[in-house]
């Protein structure tokens, strides 16, 4: 209780950790009480604040900002428009292909486990098998219903979509080009004493810039790993697969362990036991052991200095709060809480526990 008292005298006594705390808390109301409404300007700040480091480059090289601002933004709609034009559509015909042949995977898997209780009897029984089976059924067809319902309004995200695509890239441009009146339009509604909430933006600016540009060279590098190694042993749907590797790194430890699952079933379908599927899992796991041991320590280093074990409670923390874009910002977020929590004052609580 004391301790508490002290913590609340500490924190009303410094007008700069009240000016901290209240950011914290503004912008924990607008993500969690209008974030939806305003979801199109959150996504066209996120990127803009990404291409905002392309802009600064550009600028170093003596580009004026204007024409930094024009050729980063034309940077950004063609990859949007490679990505809604030609990415999208493959992958969504490889998805159609892969659904449609997943009742007979799932059947051929099935057909595997009920073997086991003949081989090895007194691990496992037929019985046993036949409930988790039962079990794994009851949720297929509960996601299936999920599934119908939400088909039941795909043309609102159709039209959501389509509205998405026309306002985030016009908004981005605009707090590209406008950033500097934007932030001083801003920055006239804060305290004049907010050097704690400066300090701690610049570690989380510092961190969250590399951690992104980071993860962009490892998804394009361990997607283009995957892809080449899929092809050129003939896998398929290598575009889908190499695609959802490539993503999992967003997740660190949880989605290497869950795209493994669609990589195997394709091959065990495909080649079943065969040298193929023994040459394809070794390049696999070859890839996502150079990607931990080699790749991530080289763009990471003496970034997010997080332990695993604090990154796996940010995972399952934010992304029970917000789903998949909690796990998606997860990594951000505790880089957030970790600088708040080293730039806190301390030095009033020191000087009265003496």
């Amino acid at each position: 209780m004391d301790y508490l008292k002290q913590w609340f005298n500490r924190v009303l006594a410094n007008p700069e950790a009240l000016v901290l705390l209240g950011t914290l808390l503004a912008g924990l109301f607008v993500i969690l009480w209008v974030g939806d409404v305003l979801s199109p300007v959150l996504a066209s700040i996120v990127i803009a604040y990404l291409l905002e480091g392309m802009v600064v480059k550009m600028q170093r090289l003596g580009l004026a900002r204007k024409l930094a601002v024009i050729a980063s933004f034309s940077l950004f709609m063609g990859l949007l428009s490679y990505m809604v034009f030609g990415l999208v559509p493959l992958l969504s015909i490889q998805t159609v292909q892969l659904a449609q042949q997943l009742p007979s995977m799932l059947n051929q898997g099935i057909d595997v486990f009920m073997a086991l209780p003949e081989k090895y009897p007194e691990l496992i029984s037929e019985e046993q098998l036949t409930l988790i089976f039962g079990q794994l059924s009851a949720e297929a067809v509960k996601y299936g219903q999920s599934l119908l319902s939400l088909s039941a309004t795909s043309v609102l995200s159709i039209v959501a979509l389509i509205v998405y695509l026309m306002l985030v890239p016009m908004m981005v441009f605009f707090f590209l080009m406008d950033k500097v009146s934007i932030i001083k339009w801003f920055s006239s509604y804060l305290p004049a004493e907010r050097r704690l909430t400066k300090e701690v933006w610049a570690t989380v600016n510092r961190q969250i810039a590399n951690y992104v540009r980071g993860k962009v060279w490892e998804i394009l590098i361990v997607w283009a790993a995957c892809f080449i190694a899929f092809n050129l042993l003939n896998l398929n749907y290598a575009v889908l697969l190499s695609f959802l590797v490539g993503l999992s790194v967003l997740v660190p430890y949880v989605g290497a362990t869950v795209v493994t699952i669609p990589v195997l079933m394709v091959a065990y379908v495909q080649w079943r036991w065969g040298n193929e599927f023994i040459y394809l899992m070794s390049v696999f796991f070859i890839i996502q052991a150079l990607d931990g041991y080699v790749l991530v320590p080289l763009l990471f280093s003496e970034v997010v200095n997080l332990h695993p074990v604090a990154i796996i409670v940010a995972i399952l923390f934010f992304g029970g709060v917000w789903g998949f874009w909690g796990v998606f910002f997860a990594i951000p977020l505790a880089t957030l809480v970790q600088a708040v929590m080293v730039a806190w004052p301390r030095e009033q609580l020191a000087l009265s526990s003496t």
